[in-house]
Order: structure tokens, then C-alpha cells, then sequence
């Protein structure tokens, strides 16, 4: 015999976005090329754009992310190339007025015994604190939107000896507000951050005529990490191709596959 207890619980949601607005104004990838015992600077601008006091933690994490939209913010050290003990924050917490822009700084100490070349990296983390209020007139749970930021901080050290090493991991084409959109996943299996670009070039099957070249954004792409690039391929009509998938990153490595490739009127 099954019991089944039914609980009524009454309670009232407040939902209570930010008006507080925090922006980070100079960009949330900063990189350095280090050597070895070095110190090197760096600042992280912030603007309470709302019209409330804010107060804003930072703190460092690791961070790594997949093709299949997995993304990792996890304690330091869980990266083996992880540079959050190289890091040194000048505060932990500011508090900005309305309106108010503030600068926040940091140092990079490049530690004397590096010996493998590529990319060290982590995140500092910027995060509005919500002040809690206890208000002993209403019954219920504040729910609160929070909008916080991830800085890529990106140390490359001896990178002209670093590994280059692109792969592809699979590729699918997909209807997104009418247009074909063909979605290539990219991993980074070299040590390096790069900025790859996919591109396409789609031959016909009958005669091996060229019929298109086709190409994406440039995408960061940490080591060991992996994202989809997209690439509009609406011009093509219905029908089955050959195709050659080249990714390409700033140094002009190139790494490519021969695909088949059919584009549906779905």
C-alpha cells in the first residue's frame, strides 16, 4: 500500500531583479606573455551603472569548457596549468556608489622554475553581494537575479615552443532563424591558447566543381578545451557535397578534414 502525504505550504515568492548594474568596461580576457621570476600588472575596471550602492566580491577560480556546452568554474588547483597562486588581488571586496567606476588591481609573479612551454590560466570572478534584509512584515523567499563576471587571465609562456594542436570532434548542420547554420566542434589538443577560425570549402559530388568557401568567427579556445564554431551555409541548396573542413589559428597552422556533407530543406 502506497501513502501519499500531502503537505500545503503556503508561502509568497518575491522575485527581485538588480537594480544595481555591475559592468566590467576593459574586457574579460586579459593575456601576457611571461618569462621566467617576472612581475606583471594588470587592473579590472568596474561600474555600478545602477542607481543602489553596490558591494562587489573577487575571487579566483579555475575554469574549463566542452563543445557539448559544459562550462567548469571549480576551486584552484583543479587545473594541472592552473596560475591562481601567481595572482594577487589588492582587495577582495569594493563597495561602489550610484554611478561610481573603480579599479581594481593585480599582480602576475611568475614563479622562477617554469620549464613547460603554453598557456597558464584562471578566472578572477566578479560578483554583486546582495545585502540581505530581513523585512519581518512579509512571509516568504527573495529570489534575486545576479549577473556575475568571469576574467580570463591567460599567461603564455614560451609559447614559439608551445604545442599547436587542433582536432575536430564533430559537426552538424541546424536551422536557426531560418538560416542553415553548420556547427563545427573544434578541440584545442595543443598547450597553447589560440583564436582559431573554421571555414568550409564545399565542392560538388558530380564533377568536383568549387562551389562555396565559407567562414566562422575567430573563437578563443583554451587548452584541452573545446567549443562549436558556426558557420552560415544558407547560400547552398538542398543537395549532397563534398567538402573540406580546414581550422586555421593567428600563426597560420592549419589542420583540416575531408567531410560529406547533405544540406535538407528542413
Amino acid at each position: 500500500m502506497i501513502k501519499r502525504i500531502f503537505l500545503s505550504l503556503i508561502f509568497i515568492v518575491q522575485f527581485c531583479f538588480l537594480k544595481a548594474g555591475i559592468v566590467v568596461l576593459n574586457g574579460l580576457s586579459h593575456s601576457y606573455q611571461v618569462e621566467n621570476g617576472k612581475v606583471y600588472k594588470g587592473k579590472i575596471e568596474i561600474e555600478n551603472t545602477g542607481n543602489q550602492q553596490q558591494s562587489v566580491k573577487l575571487f579566483l577560480q579555475d575554469y574549463s569548457y566542452k563543445s557539448d556546452g559544459t562550462i567548469n568554474y571549480s576551486a584552484p588547483h583543479t587545473n594541472s596549468k592552473t596560475n591562481t597562486d601567481w595572482i594577487k588581488l589588492n582587495t577582495n571586496l569594493v563597495t561602489l556608489k550610484a554611478k561610481q567606476k573603480t579599479e581594481v588591481y593585480y599582480e602576475i609573479n611568475v614563479p622562477d622554475h617554469l620549464s613547460e612551454p603554453g598557456s597558464y590560466w584562471s578566472v578572477i570572478m566578479v560578483e554583486p553581494v546582495e545585502e540581505i534584509k530581513p523585512n519581518d512584515n512579509k512571509q516568504g523567499v527573495n529570489i534575486t537575479s545576479i549577473i556575475r563576471y568571469a576574467i580570463q587571465v591567460i599567461t603564455d609562456f614560451d609559447s614559439e615552443k608551445a604545442k599547436h594542436d587542433l582536432a575536430f570532434e564533430g559537426v552538424k548542420i541546424e536551422k536557426e532563424e531560418g538560416k542553415q547554420i553548420l556547427k563545427v566542434a573544434i578541440a584545442n589538443r595543443g598547450n597553447l591558447y589560440c583564436k582559431p577560425t573554421a571555414n568550409i570549402e564545399i565542392y560538388s559530388k558530380k564533377n568536383g566543381e568549387k562551389l562555396g568557401n565559407f567562414s566562422s568567427q575567430a573563437l578563443g579556445l583554451l587548452p584541452q578545451t573545446s567549443k562549436y564554431f558556426h558557420i552560415d551555409i544558407s547560400q547552398m541548396p538542398p543537395d549532397k557535397y563534398n567538402a573540406v573542413l580546414i581550422a586555421t589559428d593567428e600563426e597560420e597552422n592549419a589542420f583540416a578534414l575531408n567531410v560529406e556533407l547533405e544540406v535538407k530543406n528542413d
